[in-house]
């Protein structure tokens, strides 16, 4: 069955979303600490700038992920990195503990604000959510992330709308006031370098792409659909700058602005479900990898057992972190201590060993076609 525009173009895409958006910017606390702290000008530029980094390493990604047959991140660093394939491994565990800590964290504080529950209730479910997501595997996960994809847009969009006519008074104010600073563009290539992580946990979306063509523009688009969202929260919460530096978690904040009580607790509901999508894909990214060392089939009963496994590892793992550092604290010291190590383990050797090797593959064929006229 050929494939379709949607899981040519799109899919990928809407699978990046996923992975970064409950780490990347569903707290608003990542956007504060990479870009509101550069003013709201600067921030705006630097997240502009973190979305043509990341439509550009995408889009070479993808191809190297296709003309390679790497769907899982062991088999496409192998590729890029040869023996030294384990550099991107380490650090990419190390971020994907710490991004589930930080899921698990947030959700706990968003229940017991709204709730009179136990503290620990939102690591609970969401522990129980991704062990069922995982255990599923691939096709119920393409399915919920595509479909709460349209729901994660539609309610950025709301939560625009709804704020700018609450506020858009203090936004134009915040804007107008603000001025350009020096180092705008760190918060962009930082933000860019952390988030590009996830990239890996998007490979086994990858298998509809059977063209350059379709490769490289998903890869384009992919960035442009991860970071709509983002711009849209940003450009609110210039509205409150620089009172929302130092709030733990921004999106409560902002939502405290609203006078609309029910669309509230409907945005927060939305979001934790974008936990459980960013959590899945990590954890799922990581069932891919064990899958393809033990040549594993996805859908045997022995994969079936261990993939909830991994994900209650993972997850037990990730919430001692959470306990002990806090969300504040993990994104602003191991999100950034791990950044640059992306930057030289991954976009510095994709940038350039993977996209010579793209060329190279698109002379081959080029002289391969030559020979047989």
């Amino acid at each position: 069955m050929s494939a379709t525009f949607f899981q040519r173009y799109l899919l990928p895409g809407f699978i990046f979303q996923s992975v970064v958006v409950g780490g990347g910017y569903a707290t608003g606390r990542e956007i504060v600490e990479f870009f509101v702290s550069k003013g709201p000008v600067g921030g705006l530029l630097g997240m502009l700038l973190a979305m043509s980094i990341w439509s550009v390493v995408l889009a070479t990604c993808f191809e190297f992920s296709r003309i390679t047959r790497s769907y899982d991140y062991r088999s496409f660093f192998r590729h890029l990195l040869g023996r030294g394939w384990f550099l991107f491994e380490i650090p990419f565990l190390l971020i994907m503990v710490m991004t589930l800590a930080v899921l698990c964290s947030a959700a706990d504080v968003m229940l017991s604000a709204r709730l009179d529950v136990p503290d620990h209730l939102g690591t609970v479910l969401l522990a129980v959510l991704i062990g069922l997501l995982t255990f599923y595997g691939t096709s119920l996960i393409v399915k919920v992330f595509s479909f709460w994809t349209v729901i994660l847009y539609t309610a950025y969009i709301t939560l625009f709308v709804v704020s700018l006519a609450s506020f858009g008074d203090l936004i134009t104010q915040g804007f107008s006031q603000s001025t350009i600073s020096d180092d705008w563009y760190r918060g962009g290539i930082a933000y860019s370098g952390v988030n590009i992580a996830a990239i890996p946990a998007v490979l086994f979306s990858l298998r509809h792409c059977s063209t350059r063509r379709e490769a490289v523009s998903s890869g384009l688009l992919a960035g442009l659909i991860a970071m709509v969202p983002a711009i849209l929260f940003f450009i609110i919460m210039v509205g409150y700058y620089p009172r929302i530096l130092s709030e733990p978690l921004p999106l409560t904040f902002m939502l405290a602005k609203l006078d609309a009580t029910y669309f509230r607790y409907l945005f927060e509901l939305i979001i934790l479900g974008t936990f459980i999508e960013t959590g899945t894909a990590l954890v799922h990214a990581l069932n891919e990898r064990l899958s393809g060392a033990f040549n594993l089939d996805q859908r045997s009963a022995v994969a079936a057992v261990w993939r909830p496994i991994v994900a209650i590892s993972v997850l037990t793992l990730s919430i001692v972190l959470a306990a002990n550092f806090g969300i504040v604290r993990i994104i602003a010291d191991g999100y950034g201590t791990l950044t640059y190590v992306f930057l030289a383990v991954f976009v510095l050797p994709v940038m350039t060993k993977g996209l010579w090797q793209i060329v190279r593959s698109g002379r081959d064929k080029s002289s391969s076609a030559g020979a047989t006229h």
